[in-house]
């Protein structure tokens, strides 16, 4: 996208959906391997897509994965709309780095390297490595109840950010990544865009979090949502006004990095209620965007599964896993893998010869 200001017109002309030709070749080859149709389920499903997403059949193993977490703070989380303190995601970011967070440990065992992106938390660059703060647009965001989360500028910077690490991802020859995010507040920011791009009330997209809060706690949440939801709803057809408003720099950075990777035909597996209200919003820039997105894991928050249904997309796992920062979506990354793996690796009948055709033969789109 060139330089300037930002156009997000322009990701609908520079989105194009998965190859549907390759799609249909990858079924093909798929009932000629022998095996009853349906017989593996969603892996035959997946190995499809990621033939499409590809642009080659056979697909080609998942050799080059990434774990890519957004961190920041949100104001809103003063008002005690999450069990952990404000200011507080800092910790959260710590815990991964060391590799004692859940997902951490998950991501060590699945082999998924992990990265983790400061947009905005709120604490000294000091206390944490450099190229984990070097994109911060701020500390922390501004109250979404009461005030915009972001300036216009930091908005497009955030978003600006997202894409450049979108491209980054793409040149180093990443073949999918896992998104999640680190962040304190982040769901409330989530439920207010839910809320106001499904046109629905407050008390309908209100979760209980990742840190699962108690009852008082949910109806602050539910209150600041609904203030915001007031603040949001005028400006729904400005995108990048929206996420200004109410998101914060860590969530319109997932935004920015969700279109980019589309552009990039970089497949994307979507964590918990945070990294779907992004691609609602993505959904709503590009129509054609979420056809490049898996959603990783069903969480028990109802914003989630608003957004979800809005994209028609249907969670691959469904464990229930609450505890956020990605976990969720690293455990859908064995369920990619094999399908990969599986539609690449089985003979698909015989050839005009009588031979087995090879599962290594690959017809390729040219995509440059």
């Amino acid at each position: 996208m060139p330089d300037g200001t930002l156009n997000l017109d322009a990701f609908s002309d520079l989105i194009q959906r998965p190859h549907g030709g390759l799609r249909r070749d990858a079924e093909e080859r798929r009932a000629r391997t022998g095996l009853p149709p349906r017989a593996l389920g969603r892996l035959d499903e997946l190995g499809e897509w990621l033939a499409a997403a590809q642009a080659q059949v056979p697909v080609q193993p998942i050799r080059n994965p990434r774990f890519l977490l957004f961190a920041g703070d949100h104001g809103v989380a003063e008002l005690g709309v999450s069990a952990r303190p404000a200011g507080s995601a800092h910790s959260l970011v710590r815990s991964a780095l060391d590799g004692d967070s859940p997902a951490a440990i998950l991501a060590r065992r699945l082999e998924v390297p992990l990265r983790i992106v400061d947009m905005s938390l709120d604490c000294d660059p000091a206390e944490l490595p450099e190229d984990v703060t070097r994109h911060r647009v701020r500390r922390s965001s501004g109250r979404l109840d009461v005030e915009d989360s972001l300036t216009a500028a930091e908005a497009e910077q955030a978003f600006r950010t997202g894409m450049a690490l979108a491209d980054e991802e793409a040149d180093s020859g990443t073949d999918l990544v896992v998104l999640g995010d680190l962040s304190v507040g982040g769901t409330t920011a989530a439920g207010a865009l839910v809320a106001a791009l499904c046109g629905t009330d407050a008390s309908v997209v209100t979760g209980r979090g990742g840190a699962q809060i108690d009852d008082l706690a949910w109806m602050r949440k539910c209150a600041a949502i609904r203030d915001g939801l007031r603040r949001a709803r005028p400006v729904l057809g400005d995108q990048l006004r929206l996420l200004a408003t109410v998101a914060g720099a860590d969530l319109t950075a997932m935004t920015g990095f969700l279109l980019q990777s589309a552009v990039r035909r970089t497949p994307v597996i979507l964590d918990g209620v945070v990294s779907a209200a992004c691609a609602l919003v993505g959904q709503r820039v590009a129509f054609r965007a979420p056809d490049w997105w898996l959603a990783g894991h069903g969480t028990d928050e109802p914003a989630q599964a608003k957004a979800l249904d809005r994209m028609s997309l249907e969670p691959l796992t469904d464990h229930r896993i609450v505890v956020g920062g990605g976990a969720g979506a690293l455990m859908a990354v064995p369920l990619v893998r094999a399908a990969a793996d599986l539609a690449a690796g089985l003979p698909a009948g015989t050839g005009a010869d009588g031979s087995a055709e090879a599962p290594a033969d690959t017809e390729t789109l040219d995509v440059t």
